[in-house]
């Protein structure tokens, strides 16, 4: 039980005398003492062969539970020692494992090279995965405590983030506090089935299992719940998915508490159920066993419940006693897991009370020895360090992946007529050809979503797709945005390549988090050991002539050009949709690269510009020999005319409706040049100020809205760089696009561009 002086020490850390400091020692005291207590007052029982169960009716050896104490122990300390390097200002992360570390005897289950997806607990199960893989236990100490620190030199992330992760043990970093890693985990797990059966090269086994630990509370998420769903959906579908998710149950989300049974009760009934006492080194390893066994041979998800307590609180300024009684804290205490782990050495002859407590104080001195090392060591001192790793870009190595097609054999048989044979294109039509061309050379392409298979898009842009290729490349998912992007984050780490549609630009906000969270962060926060390259095609914009409402004529887009590093690129026309999906798809297999591909849905089937019948928006698809010669590489505008009176900066829909008011305007002897800005990020400032120049004055067309748009970043970028001619915005309003002929009174037009370009010139 906690000492009476910690109590009352705990109560007066309620007042503002109190510091975080204090509060955090005393909580540490509190949990040490009782450790010290606990395991001084058992009774060794009769020795026992190291090599038999530790205890009778587990699998767990002798041996095998010294090892994982010895790794409990060491994630306990690490808790001890983040707290105290908070204490000393030295350390920057004190969310721990303590109560967690039965998720050893999960990793000791589980094979090195079984990709794992660790909740931020899961100390004991890094640990325990390194000593797997051969490292000294120090090393993996050494790793947790740079992270801590936040050192240049931690392994992974390099001082950007505490996260588990190590590419030379399968851990793939996770930096999600709310379960958004679980979608990912399921692409992970189909990734290494569909790699299997296409014959390509992955970086897991053909028999690995994907292993994704979360909280009981992270359970309740959207994210976690479309992880689960999207499992069980497999399984249902007849899939291999082979993942196996651990929810460690500690009862509580901060200071909100889970129901009791909850988790049990809301697991997803299709998934295969194991559970177990967390605290309990023996029942946990033998569930693990069954669980990953489960899992590795039938090739299904399941679903491994541990009951775990949380020592020390959430993190070092959380004062529990604010909001749970001294008897649950007491309670979570005497299950202490590393308590448990002593006693069954103890009882089974295996180790004596005083010889683990004085094990305890020596690592503990090691520990904490340590720690002041890895304080000491570099950290990160300029931004251009920070952002070394966020978005590489290598323009040279995209440039060249342009340039490689299929061998003529291959397109042959992927096309019924060679696209160049064909004259020209549609939107779609440049599309559906682009995408053709790169799965007849990259097997590895996997084009999925919401109605893209059979039907073939609900604009035909993957129309016959599935016919070449098949439905391992070419497939349908279940109706959730998360489902789509989780499972192509979890097939781009394994090695392959996704490129998945969200039907409308409007659904894609449902799952933006997938972006913004787990995607654009992987390289960043690993400093490029994991990628997730990634091409995110995504029908957009409106003026679908009112059509379907808001949900489909959708304009905003400045969430995502918020992500650092996502690559977002628009294409107005045929002959430029080819060429940009082309180095979409090349960034994403030579750096890496999350491109999100907006294609404008009202320009899909525009055939003509200017009068009926004049073809003026189709164009030829160019050949492969060809292809490195009209590359279009990221962050290149496309100039459209020689006009010196103004130039009009646009993009999407906005480039046919700017062609066509200049044309309108050169009649009125007003000479326009128009700018199709083609990449939203990274805009291409360079062509924009040389655009600028040409005229001296600045027009924007931006189809998105007045507040936040497109727009206001041009205008910063003009005058960042030090434009100062005349610059004025045409916009559409501030709203959401309403459904029929009321669309036209939002949403920017030709007649708006005319009007605004006519103000600016004869200002």
């Amino acid at each position: 039980m906690i000492h009476n002086r910690s109590w009352m020490e705990l109560s007066l850390c309620g007042t503002e005398r109190a510091s975080c400091d204090i509060i955090d020692r005393v909580v540490r005291d509190a949990v040490e003492t009782h450790f010290v207590e606990a395991v001084g007052s058992l009774t060794p029982g009769p020795s026992r062969d190291p090599d038999l169960p530790v205890r009778p009716g587990t699998g767990l050896t002798g041996t095998r539970c010294r090892e994982l104490f010895a790794v409990q122990l060491g994630s306990r300390l690490l808790d001890v020692a983040a707290r105290v390097m908070r204490e000393r200002d030295e350390g920057f992360y004190t969310i721990g494992s303590s109560g967690h570390e039965g998720n050893a005897a999960v990793a000791a289950a589980l094979r090195v090279d079984d990709p794992a997806l660790l909740h931020y607990r899961s100390g004991a199960f890094y640990l325990t995965r390194s000593a797997q893989a051969g490292r000294l236990a120090e090393e993996g100490l050494r790793d947790v405590l740079l992270g801590i620190t936040a050192s240049a030199e931690e392994p992974i992330a390099g001082g950007r983030h505490k996260v588990f992760g190590h590419p030379g043990l399968a851990v793939i970093p996770q930096t999600s506090t709310i379960a958004s890693h679980l979608p990912r985990a399921v692409g992970v797990g189909f990734a290494i089935e569909r790699a299997r059966m296409l014959g390509l090269p992955s970086p897991w086994p053909g028999d690995a299992v994907a292993v994704c630990s979360f909280g009981d509370a992270s359970m309740n998420h959207a994210s976690a719940l479309t992880g689960l769903n999207t499992a069980a959906y497999g399984r249902f579908r007849g899939l291999q998915i082979p993942v196996l998710f651990v929810c460690e149950d500690n009862g509580l989300g901060i200071s909100v508490k889970t129901p009791p049974e909850w988790v049990a009760q809301a697991r997803h009934p299709l998934l295969e159920y194991f559970q177990a006492d967390g605290c309990d080194l023996a029942e946990t390893y033998d569930a693990a066993l069954r669980a990953a066994e489960h899992v590795r041979v039938n090739r299904t998800p399941a679903f491994l419940h541990l009951r775990t307590v949380r020592l020390m609180g959430h993190a070092g300024s959380d004062v529990e006693i604010g909001y749970r009684t001294r008897k649950e804290i007491a309670a979570d205490l005497d299950r202490d897991p590393l308590v448990r782990t002593a006693r069954l050495l103890v009882e089974a002859g295996l180790a004596e009370p005083d010889d683990l407590l004085a094990r305890y104080e020596a690592e503990r001195d090691h520990v904490l020895k340590l720690a002041s090392e890895c304080a000491r060591r570099p950290r990160l001192t300029t931004a251009a360090e920070v952002m070394a790793p966020l978005a590489p870009r290598r323009p040279e190595a995209v440039a060249a992946e342009v340039a490689r097609s299929a061998p003529a054999e291959a397109r042959e048989r992927a096309f019924a007529t060679l696209p160049e044979q064909e004259g020209r294109l549609t939107v779609a039509q440049a599309v559906n050809r682009a995408l053709t061309d790169a799965m007849a050379a990259d097997h590895g392409v996997l084009v999925f979503g919401e109605d893209v298979a059979r039907k073939g898009g609900v604009y035909g842009v993957t129309r016959g797709l599935l016919r070449r290729f098949g439905a391992e490349r070419v497939f349908d998912m279940l109706l959730d945005e998360q489902a789509i992007l989780g499972l192509a984050l979890g097939a781009g780490v394994s090695g392959l390549l996704p490129v998945p549609e969200i039907q409308y630009l409007a659904y894609l906000h449902n799952a933006l988090d997938q972006i913004r969270g787990e995607a654009s962060t992987m390289q960043f926060f690993s400093q490029g050991a994991y990628r997730n390259p990634l091409v995110v095609r995504v029908a957009s914009y409106a003026y679908q002539k009112g059509f379907g409402g808001h949900f489909h004529n959708d304009n905003s887009i400045a969430a995502l050009r918020d992500i650092p590093g996502v690559i977002v690129a628009s294409p107005a026309r045929p002959d430029d949709a080819a060429a940009m999906l082309r180095t979409c798809l090349a960034a994403a297999r030579a750096d890496g690269s999350v491109c999100v591909f907006l294609e404008p849905i009202a320009l899909y089937h525009t055939r003509d510009l200017f009068e009926e019948g004049d073809g003026g928006w189709l164009a030829p698809y160019v050949p492969p020999a060809r292809w490195a010669e009209t590359h279009v590489p990221v962050g290149r505008a496309r100039s459209y005319g020689d006009g010196r009176d103004l130039t009009i900066v646009t993009y999407g829909n906005g480039v046919r409706m700017s062609l066509r008011a200049a044309v309108k305007l050169t009649v009125e002897d007003m000479s326009c040049r128009v700018l199709d800005l083609r990449w939203l990020s990274p805009l291409p400032v360079d062509d924009i100020m040389r655009a600028a120049e040409l005229t001296g004055r600045v027009l924007i067309a931006d189809e998105t809205r007045h507040s936040g748009g497109v727009s206001e970043s041009v205008i910063a970028a003009l005058v960042d760089n030090g434009f100062r001619g005349p610059i004025a915005r045409v916009t559409s309003q501030d709203s959401f696009v309403p459904l029929g002929p009321a669309a036209g009174t939002v949403l920017l037009s030709e007649s708006d561009i005319e009007r605004a370009a006519r103000k600016l010139l004869t200002a």
